[in-house]
């Protein structure tokens, strides 16, 4: 019985050990590439975060795979407090210096992110890659308030509402896919035009623009305040402030035909700090 448990320990030690190599090799491996071809941790706290596990999975496997002295435990243990006190300090400084907003897609195929330098104000969206890589794409237009909030408007969609430095709310969207196959780009205002219909809310995209109707109250988005983001969504501005996201639901089919007949649904999403959620709208009939 006791050999069997020395032997499980002994896995244990080896398969932490591992993870450890692993680790270290990550850690090395981002190093040599971070500089020549542009890229980050999707979250700059995953440095730290993966060092701290590296020390954690070497010090256990020592411990299993090993028999230490009393002393030399005495040392080992002040020694990788005194490294996980550095990198906790680290973390915190690099937060107060960055500030990562990340969300992970329903199908956790996607990883938004944003990253905001909170000395100059400046925030830029981060693609991602394999993962946890990731390369800065744009640049928000707006300063971030204190107020923001992400919602997955599809498992490829995710939107981003915020509150500007100049009182204003702005909605960001990050898409990862298409709805046509990605055999060419098209406009999402074209393909859903029409009438759609879902609880308390009607929507009739139309040559004129895109009207929203919201119990009972109507308002026209003229097509040069309706800026796209992708081929997933778009967004609806008055008055150089969000009003409503609308985007293709995960089940929108795109014909090269604009006028057949909708298949799927699209999603309407309000522009507001306040708690709400997106609304499923079913289409009805050509305008």
């Amino acid at each position: 019985m006791k050999r069997n448990k020395n032997r499980l320990m002994k896995r244990i030690g080896w398969i932490l050990f591992l993870c450890a190599i692993g680790f270290f090799g990550l850690q090395m491996g981002y190093l040599l590439i971070q500089d020549r071809y542009q890229v980050e941790y999707i979250d700059n706290r995953l440095f730290y975060i993966i060092n701290i596990f590296c020390v954690i999975c070497l010090s256990l496997a020592i411990l299993l795979l090993l028999k230490l002295t009393k002393r030399f435990k005495l040392i080992g243990t002040i020694v990788v407090g005194i490294f996980m006190i550095i990198q906790i300090v680290l973390l915190v400084d690099s937060d107060r210096k960055i500030n990562n907003i990340t969300s992970v897609s329903p199908n956790f195929k996607h990883v938004f992110s944003i990253k905001e330098n909170r000395d100059s104000g400046e925030s830029f969206y981060y693609r991602s890659y394999y993962g946890i890589l990731a390369r800065p794409k744009e640049s928000l237009p707006y300063e971030i308030a204190e107020d923001y909030k992400v919602e997955w408007l599809a498992k490829d969609v995710a939107a981003f509402t915020y509150e500007t430095a100049e009182n204003t709310i702005q909605q960001f969207i990050a898409t990862y896919g298409d709805r046509g196959g990605g055999i060419a780009y098209y406009y999402v205002g074209a393909e859903m035009q029409g009438v759609w219909q879902g609880e308390n809310v009607e929507v009739i995209s139309d040559p004129d623009g895109i009207t929203v109707t919201e119990n009972g109250r109507s308002e026209l988005f003229e097509w040069e305040n309706i800026h796209q983001f992708g081929t997933l969504a778009i967004v609806l501005k008055k008055n150089n402030e969000a009003a409503w996201t609308i985007s293709l639901d995960d089940n929108f089919v795109v014909h090269s035909d604009a006028s057949e007949d909708k298949v799927g649904n699209i999603r309407l999403y309000k522009a507001t700090m306040e708690k709400n959620q997106p609304i499923k709208l079913q289409y009805q009939a050509s305008y």
